[in-house]
């Protein structure tokens, strides 16, 4: 079918099978379109967790749309950058001058962690990606110099402190700030311009000249939304939400179940 021109997948509790694994049906139904139509990973995730998944499936040659639309790389280099500014991670960490909660701060393919706390440990062997250890208020200093920010700012502990964590943020940033709340205790941080869906208009004018009808997005969860609801085809894996399921064009078996591997087998 001609109208699906180019497929852009999320990947955890989409792509990924039981093990957090890309299973042989997955890495060889994106191998037999991919020459023909893009296959692009968009994610929350960091570059460098993301790469390693490209490698199996055989696509380091496209791009790679980081941090939930924050990061969009082409041929390695960045085309758009959105961080957070360095004066809101000062308030969020005189915020936790007790250290009540974790914060790890991304920046392009660095991860910072205070120290490797059960939080960093749990998230590292997730994404299979070693932080780099530096405490919140050294890394704040070093990007003061830089003029950098982060793409991604990653709170997590105890559900209490969390849910403090997020009524300061909601209180003071809300018009800045995109709070996603992924477990009672995690909050992903990101700023509030962008999406997976600016993502994805920057990417199709720019680079492919391909229009949203033509599109394909896989997702499960809330920061799907707007992609999902936009693109020609709309698919949620059986796994996703039930306000995704709902806006939904089509849905396929679980994330872990093979879902977008049997939905491209069949249709693409």
């Amino acid at each position: 079918m001609n109208s699906h021109r180019i497929v852009f997948s999320d990947i955890d509790g989409t792509l990924l099978n039981a093990d957090r694994e890309l299973s042989d049906f997955t890495i060889s139904e994106i191998k037999r379109i991919k020459d023909t139509i893009p296959v692009i990973l968009i994610s929350s995730r960091m570059p460098k967790a993301m790469t390693h998944l490209q490698e199996e499936l055989g696509i380091t040659n496209l791009p790679l749309i980081c941090y939930n639309g924050g990061l969009i790389l082409v041929d390695k280099h960045p085309i758009h950058s959105t961080f957070i500014d360095i004066h809101i991670i000062q308030e969020l960490h005189s915020f936790n001058k007790n250290n009540l909660f974790h914060i790890s701060l991304y920046h392009h393919d660095d991860w910072f962690v205070p120290q490797l706390d059960y939080w960093a440990n749990r998230e590292s062997q997730n994404t299979k990606v070693a932080p780099i250890v530096k405490s919140t208020q050294e890394v704040i200093d070093i990007w003061n110099i830089e003029n950098n920010g982060a793409h991604k700012i990653m709170c997590m502990g105890e559900e209490k402190y969390i849910d403090q964590a997020f009524s300061f943020l909601e209180t003071n940033f809300r018009d800045t700030l995109h709070l996603y709340r992924s477990k009672p205790t995690y909050i992903e941080i990101a700023h509030k311009s962008i999406s997976k869906l600016t993502a994805i208009e920057l990417l199709l004018d720019r680079h492919y000249e391909i229009s949203l009808s033509e599109a394909v997005a896989f997702g499960d969860n809330y920061n799907d939304i707007a992609m999902i609801k936009a693109v020609g085809t709309g698919v949620a894996v059986a796994n996703a939400k039930p306000e995704i399921l709902k806006i939904a064009d089509v849905v396929t078996l679980p994330g872990k179940e093979d879902g977008v591997a049997t939905f491209i087998k069949n249709n693409i």
